[in-house]
């Protein structure tokens, strides 16, 4: 590539990468941004319409002055498919470059996935949506957030133990069913991105979150503005360290894991739920004034409030976001929790801190998962022979 070719991919990059980071955006305000000419941005502009990854739009002429500058927005019909295995469903979506939802959906499942099922079942969903929801449009590729330990190389699931995946290239096998370039990431990696990129995080550079789903918890660190994934792409993993428990009476498993002590399935037990989604679950929780589910709640927020403050002391993060049925329990009275943290953890890493609930709430793992799917895309926005690109003629 010479040097020419690869400045114009960069800026190529750069301005769609704005345009889907930061919403539709006028050609004045890109100019601006990226320091370019305004002939440059228009050139780049027209490129990236021609490819059919932005549209241009009529400007609001409310409150403007002078000759108003079109508005650039990411193409509606540029999806990628986000997918979220997990022990009681199969969650998939269908996610826009501008993080439209235009379809989405949950497979309620009676039995343990297996992979084979898995990519049978995404494969199976893809071809129903292409041939009805998603008709005319463009789909990038498939990202994949397992609950799990997913090995950053290659994909390859190492562990996912609620679901018994072991070393499975799940990348493989669902890129073979579908015909489609997978990403497989874990799946509170993939939350943290989306909240740091577009949620409660946006802005932040040191940032500590936790995701509660339905095999437990995981979490992702943000370090400095850069995800820290560890060694191998398996750091994060709370739910597996051993909690303090201050009272005996708390405990419900001898020499159990925080994911065991603070419980989704405790949850739906004192609630009397078989199952729920993450809006049934918060909602029960909001409403129940029955007793024993108080007294869970409280034992729950007790526990993960010496979890968060052992991170907030290793960490020095600036926010806490908690996902799923964490951000329901701490939703029971946010800033109790921040002073409860405060006063377990040591008091100078807490002075700027701020805990708050996953504002992408159910959307973020599926947000997160697609956002993996866009990455080459936005690395190379009219790279030849990309899945769905227009053909040359």
């Amino acid at each position: 590539m010479n040097d020419s070719v690869g400045i114009r991919q960069a800026n190529l990059s750069r301005v769609l990468r704005l345009v889907h980071v930061d919403g539709p955006l006028s050609r004045a305000a890109l100019t601006e941004a990226t320091g370019l000419n305004r002939s440059t941005i228009a050139d780049l502009i027209g490129a990236l319409v021609e490819g059919g990854l932005v549209e241009e739009r009529a400007p609001d002429p409310v409150g403007r002055v002078g000759r108003p500058s079109p508005v650039v927005a990411a193409h509606p019909r540029v999806v990628a498919i986000a997918v979220n295995p997990e022990v009681d469903a199969l969650t998939m979506a269908a996610v826009g470059l501008g993080r439209r939802i235009p379809v989405r959906v949950r497979l309620e499942v009676d039995h343990l996935l297996t992979p084979d099922e898995t990519a049978a079942l995404v494969a199976e969903q893809i071809g129903l949506w292409k041939a009805e929801a998603l008709v005319g449009h463009r789909v990038v590729g498939v990202g994949i957030a397992v609950p799990g330990l997913v090995r950053a190389s290659d994909g390859l699931v190492r562990d996912a133990p609620h679901l018994m995946w072991r070393d499975v290239a799940l990348r493989d096998l669902v890129s073979t069913a579908s015909g489609l370039p997978v990403v497989v990431g874990n799946d509170a990696s993939m939350g943290v991105a989306a909240e740091h990129l577009f949620g409660a995080a946006r802005g932040e550079d040191h940032i500590v979150y936790l995701n509660g789903g339905a095999s437990g918890i995981g979490g992702g660190l943000v370090v400095n503005g850069s995800p820290v994934t560890g060694a191998a792409g398996y750091a994060g993993e709370f739910g597996q360290n051993r909690p303090g428990i201050a009272a005996d009476t708390d405990r419900t498993v001898d020499g159990g894991v925080l994911e065991d002590e603070v419980s989704r399935a405790r949850l739906l037990s004192v609630l009397r739920l078989r199952s729920a989604d993450e809006p049934t679950l918060a909602a029960a929780l909001a409403a129940s004034t029955a007793p024993e589910v108080r007294a869970e709640v409280a034992r729950q927020r007790r526990i993960l409030t010496t979890a968060l403050a052992n991170a907030v002391n290793v960490l020095n993060p600036s926010v806490v976001v908690l996902g799923g049925y964490l951000a329901a329990l701490a939703a029971e009275d946010l800033d109790l929790l921040l002073t409860a943290v405060s006063d377990t953890a040591m008091p100078s890493t807490c002075e700027d801190l701020s805990i708050r609930v996953a504002v992408l709430a159910e959307d973020r793992l599926l947000i997160g998962a697609a956002e993996a799917a866009f990455a080459d895309l936005l690395r190379d926005p009219l790279a030849p022979g990309a899945p769905g690109a227009p053909r040359a003629s």
